[in-house]
C-alpha cells in the first residue's frame, strides 16, 4: 500500500451543531467557543451530515474572509469510526498532486497535465484534467468526490445530478479517438467497493454502465482520511 499523503493544514476539533443554507455549519469547538464555519459542499452530504458528531475545521488568516473557519472533516461510525472529507474543493488538488507523482499506473505514460481544459460539442464544459504525451491518445479525466456509503460500498451520486449525467455523455462523445476516465475519489477509508448510486439517480447509473460498455475507464480511488491528510490505498472493486 502506498504511504503517499496529501497534508491538511492545522485542524481544530469540535462538534457539529447544525448545517443550514448549504454553506453554513454551526460548530462548538473543544475550546467551548461556538463558531459558524463555511461548508464547502453544496450537496446533500447523505449519511455524513450528522449533528452531534465530531468534526474538524481549518482556520484562514485572510482578512477578506467573512467566515474564517472551513469545515474539513466529520467522523462517522457506519462500519468503524472513520473520518470523512467534506471539503469538495480538495479532491482536484489531491488528484493533481497524485497525477504529478504518477500515482496511478492505470493511466500509463504521460508528460503533460492540464487542468480545466474546455471540451465538448459547444466547448462550454471544462474537463478536470487532460493528460497528453509525446505519442498516443489524449486522456480526459473527470473527478468526483464520493462520501455516500452502504456498509463498505461507496456510492456516487447521492442525489440526482444532471451535471454528472452531462459529464458522462461528454466523456462518451470523446471515445474512441481519446481515452476517457471517470475518477471517483472515495474520501473515506472504510470502503473496499464502489457502485453507481442507482437509488439516488438511476439515470446516472444507466449512463455510467453505457459509458463503460463504450470504453469509459473507471478509477474508484480509495483514500484513507486522517487528521494529517489523505493517504492513497489503491482502487476499490467496481460493482456494476
Amino acid at each position: 500500500m502506498s504511504d503517499w499523503i496529501y497534508p491538511y493544514p492545522p485542524l481544530y476539533p469540535g462538534i457539529l451543531l447544525q448545517r443550514y443554507k448549504r454553506f453554513f455549519a454551526d460548530i462548538e469547538l473543544d475550546s467551548g467557543e461556538t463558531i459558524t464555519a463555511h461548508c464547502p459542499n453544496t450537496g446533500p452530504m447523505t449519511g455524513i451530515c450528522i449533528p452531534g458528531n465530531r468534526v474538524q475545521v481549518s482556520l484562514s488568516n485572510s482578512p477578506t474572509r467573512k467566515l474564517p473557519y472551513t469545515w474539513e472533516l466529520i467522523e462517522v461510525n457506519d462500519v468503524q469510526p472513520t473520518w470523512v472529507g467534506v471539503n469538495t474543493a480538495l479532491p482536484n488538488r489531491v488528484i493533481k498532486a497524485a497525477l504529478e507523482a504518477h500515482l496511478f499506473p492505470e493511466l500509463g505514460d504521460y508528460q503533460h497535465i492540464q487542468g480545466e481544459v474546455p471540451y465538448g460539442v459547444d466547448r462550454k464544459s471544462r474537463i478536470d484534467f487532460l493528460l497528453t504525451g509525446d505519442e498516443g491518445r489524449s486522456l480526459y479525466i473527470e473527478v468526483k468526490n464520493t462520501t455516500w456509503t452502504e456498509g463498505r460500498l461507496a456510492l456516487f451520486p447521492d442525489c440526482v445530478t444532471t451535471r454528472g449525467q452531462k459529464h458522462l455523455r461528454e466523456l462518451m462523445a470523446l471515445l474512441p479517438r481519446s481515452r476517457s476516465v471517470m475518477l471517483y475519489l472515495i474520501n473515506r477509508g472504510d470502503c473496499t467497493q464502489f457502485a453507481p448510486g442507482d437509488r439516488a439517480d438511476p439515470i446516472y447509473g444507466k449512463l455510467l454502465r453505457e459509458a463503460i460498455a463504450q470504453g469509459l475507464e473507471v478509477l474508484p480511488c480509495r483514500f484513507e482520511v486522517t487528521l494529517e491528510g489523505l493517504c492513497y490505498r489503491g482502487l476499490a472493486d467496481l460493482k456494476l
